[in-house]
């Protein structure tokens, strides 16, 4: 499924829209990630930066967020968020459609909201994410469930299983964990044998 998401402004307006907290439950997302100081964590498909400033504050001065879109407006628009939001450990950066561009071995985390469901060949896409992990890393996917009224058309979203299915074909061991969302499921995925 593929949008177009370039005027960020305008989409600002829903990824920002302070009543997202209330279904997005960013905090209870943030905590399940388990982040420390000094990771690097990788906000797939980061939008309008929403998710950025709690990610930056887990890891500390010392860790790195890296804000990928593959949208270059959105790219700018976060740049501009950042610099005023004086967001010195986080960096937003254009990626491909079909990668992250990042070196193997290179990131403790990779979030994945609300985007999983416009990534095209999931499975090819699963083995990059698992290459691109450290040993202890892991992926969390968080997408709409099949019976919310938010988030894109049905015919579009992905059911966890799926999601579950699509992560162990590219070498992941993973599973759907528990969570309080009221419109939405978490699939965490680390690295097989890790």
């Amino acid at each position: 499924m593929h949008h177009d998401f370039s005027d960020a402004a305008k989409w600002s307006k829903e990824f920002d829209d302070p009543r997202r907290d209330a279904w997005q439950r960013p905090d209870e997302v943030v905590t399940l990630l388990a982040l420390e100081p000094g990771m690097t964590v990788v906000d797939l498909g980061a939008g309008t930066g929403y998710f950025e400033q709690r990610l930056g504050a887990r890891v500390g001065a010392s860790g790195r967020v890296l804000a990928l879109d593959p949208e270059p407006n959105m790219v700018a628009f976060m740049r501009d968020r950042f610099e005023r939001e004086h967001l010195a450990n986080v960096e937003a950066r254009s990626c491909p459609l079909d990668s992250t561009g990042l070196a193997p071995g290179s990131v403790d985390r990779v979030l994945i909201v609300d985007t999983w469901h416009h990534i095209d060949n999931r499975q090819k896409y699963a083995k990059h994410l698992a290459s691109i992990l450290r040993p202890s890393g892991f992926v969390m996917v968080v997408d709409f469930t099949l019976e919310t009224d938010k988030g894109p058309p049905r015919h579009h979203r992905i059911a966890p299983a799926q999601v579950v299915s699509e992560l162990a074909a590219g070498g992941l061991d993973a599973t759907a964990v528990p969570e309080t969302l009221p419109d939405q499921y978490i699939v965490i995925a680390r690295k097989a044998g890790g």
